[in-house]
């Protein structure tokens, strides 16, 4: 028996080093927290931290030892031949998370993994738990899937349209179909219910019927701390795990999740990933005791450094092996040991840029108490203001001004218990802007006083100036104004969920009372916007259908002026033409001359007659010029005699009179050609 363990502890040490070695972590504790949170695989504990497109390596004893299905923890038969060979710890009854990366340095394994190569990354795999009345559905999916595949199996398994479905208990608040699970950051186990508020539960249901109410309700728990001889009354939603709880009773008694040992739980609550509503405590109020689990003494003296490891996976509460052997005291290596153990700031002192100091203010945040927690805005106070008073009225929110420090005792409660609250978290991330700001450093504080005075003026700032220490964090409600910003309300950290709630509701209520008053007034000036833009239009469509009338008119006025002038042109060109045939017409021979006389008579398109006398022997192009000096070109008209029908003007016109039988005398009349 003592060579099996002998044979372990080798096991492990020799694991350690090669983990250290191909990962390039130098600090035990967090080497041994990482290969704990993977159950001492080093192949999976690998996988977490060095980068996907880098691969991971083959374990050496993958040959010997069947590995654990990425779908859930090793089975029973596969758990008790790792811990018979010493590869692997006995399997825990919870599952373990994925690690959380430790460096971004890509070693080089050492010459005894020679052996091993290099192998494509596997998927990460997540487990799901969705409750739903007396049913219960297990689930397994791939990290890059969506909610959207969640909700189709889910409509498979239960029989519902997804229309009628409603997925709650998502840590980071709602989410749409297309959210890819891996944006959200989740543990390997999940807990989730279904609510189907448009179907009514069947009449035998049994009480698990009434599950999605359950979650909704608060459950207070009475929690003694033996050690200290001190009694937490703490609120929690029955959607909160059994695994929350513990984690945020860490933060209170600082015992570790794996170090606590706890009384009073129901035989049903076997499953930390549980929710409270399903674990089968008493409601309203249950009463339970916990204190540090006793542990072996460990007579080697502490070598490293201390360590600030925060434990915030759900596979916090499994039974890992005791981390003194391998020379690190326990409560060095979670940061609990030794005075100069210090969290790491909320922010950085003396930063310049605003937004680099919130994006580490809101990283350490969830660090230390989990993603569950108001969405901080990223920019500045002025950036915030104008995000939240300077939209549309419809859209404006009020803004929540957080104000951190470490020194104060209430800090760590009011996160854990007020700012991680569920209905706290939803309440905030739809109606407020919630804005961060650390003052547990004086420079910090100043710079904070500095932009107060600028944006919300010399009495906001004098009213932070008289809180003490030990009222932070504070939770400014801000209102902005038509002419200036209000501050409607200072909430301190001596405060309850519930008390909370009330006040951020009623600064809610003062402002939905402001904004509809807003909103009137806008809508009227848009009216009035709208009504001035309609006139204007309307103004200068009439002073575009002028200005085309106008024109039309210039343009048909100097048509008309062009067409007169051609018509002018014309008729003078006509009468130059009449008289210049007119004169060289031959004179007419008298009636009593000695030659041939033809007397014609030629009726006019009017209905005039005119007369004239040629000699016989004139050309026909003689009439033709005679009839053209009255205005009757022979372009335009023909010459036709009576009877027989004859059109004179078809005729030679070198040909005479006598041979045209225009003799002695005939009457012609004028016709226009068509």
């Amino acid at each position: 028996m003592a060579s099996e363990t002998g044979d372990s502890s080798m096991d492990r040490e020799m694991i350690l080093a090669d983990f250290q070695a191909c990962t390039g972590i130098d600090n035990i504790a967090e080497a041994i927290t990482l290969l704990e949170l993977n159950n001492w695989d080093l192949v999976a504990a690998i996988n977490g931290v060095i980068p996907q497109e880098n691969g991971i390596l083959q374990s050496n004893f993958s040959s010997d030892v069947s590995q654990p299905s990425m779908f859930g923890p090793p089975s029973q038969s596969e758990a008790a031949d790792a811990a018979a060979g010493g590869a692997l710890p006995p399997a825990s009854s919870s599952s373990s998370s994925s690690s959380p990366p430790s460096s971004s340095t890509t070693a080089v394994c050492p010459s005894n993994l020679t052996s091993r190569h290099i192998v494509e990354r596997q998927p990460r795999m997540l487990n799901f738990r969705v409750e739903y009345r007396q049913r219960t559905v297990e689930l397994v999916l791939e990290e890059g899937s969506t909610v959207g595949e969640i909700n189709q199996l889910l409509e498979t398994e239960l029989g519902i349209p997804v229309s009628k479905m409603q997925l709650k208990g998502w840590k980071s608040g709602d989410v749409s179909d297309s959210t890819v699970l891996r944006s959200l950051h989740l543990p390997k186990n999940n807990s989730l219910y279904v609510l189907t508020p448009d179907i009514a539960p069947a009449a035998s249901t049994s009480k698990n019927s009434a599950l999605p109410e359950s979650l909704s309700q608060n459950f207070l728990l009475v929690i003694s701390h033996r050690e200290a001889q001190r009694d937490y009354n703490l609120n929690f939603p029955g959607s909160r795990t059994i695994q929350e709880v513990k984690r945020n009773i860490s933060d209170l008694t600082n015992i570790p999740v794996r170090h606590q040992q706890w009384e009073g739980w129901p035989t049903s609550a076997s499953d930390d990933s549980m929710t409270l509503a399903v674990s089968g405590i008493s409601y309203p109020c249950h009463h339970l005791s916990v204190c540090r689990r006793s542990l072996p003494a460990n007579p080697q003296e502490p070598t490293e450094e201390c360590a600030d490891v925060h434990m915030v996976s759900d596979s916090e509460g499994d039974d890992f092996e005791d981390a003194s052997e391998f020379g690190v005291d326990d409560s060095e290596m979670f940061g609990m040991g030794s005075s100069t153990c210090q969290k790491s700031p909320m922010m950085p002192e003396n930063s310049d840029n605003e937004a680099d100091a919130l994006l580490h203010f809101t990283a350490e945040f969830s660090s230390r108490y989990g993603e569950t927690h108001p969405m901080f805005y990223i920019g500045s106070l002025e950036a915030a203001s104008q995000e939240a008073f300077y939209g549309k009225a419809r859209d404006r929110k009020l803004l929540a001004i957080y104000l951190h420090n470490d020194d104060s005792v209430l800090s760590n409660v009011f996160c854990s218990q007020m700012m991680c609250a569920d209905s706290i978290v939803s309440y905030l991330s739809q109606n407020f802007i919630t804005w961060a700001w650390d003052v547990t450093k004086e420079t910090n504080k100043a710079s904070l006083l500095t932009m107060c005075t600028r944006h919300f003026g010399s009495v906001v700032t004098q009213t932070i100036r008289t809180y003490k220490t030990d009222q932070f964090p504070l939770l400014l409600i801000v209102m902005g104004k038509r002419t200036s910003n209000e501050v409607l309300n200072v909430i301190q950290g001596n405060t309850t969920v519930d008390e909370l709630m009330m006040r951020i509701m009623g600064a809610m209520e003062i402002f939905t009372a402001q904004q509809q008053e807003d909103i009137k007034d806008e809508d009227e000036r848009e009216a009035r916007e709208t009504v001035k833009r309609e006139q204007d239009e309307a103004y200068r469509l009439s002073l575009e259908a002028d200005r085309k009338k106008r024109e039309a008119q210039e343009r048909e006025e100097a048509e008309q002026v062009r067409l007169e002038q051609m018509r002018k042109e014309q008729e003078e060109e006509k009468e130059a033409i009449r008289l210049s045939l007119e004169q060289t017409l031959p004179p007419q021979p008298d009636e009593d001359a000695p030659e041939q006389i033809s007397k014609l008579r030629i009726r006019t398109p009017s209905g005039e007659f005119v007369e004239r006398r040629f000699l016989g022997s004139c050309k026909l192009q003689v009439l033709f010029d005679f009839v053209a000096s009255k205005g009757y070109p022979s372009e335009e008209f023909k010459l036709l005699t009576t009877f027989p029908r004859r059109n004179i003007t078809q005729l030679d016109p070198g040909s005479t009179l006598l041979e045209a039988k225009l003799f002695p005398q005939e009457t012609l009349f004028l016709e226009a050609k068509e």
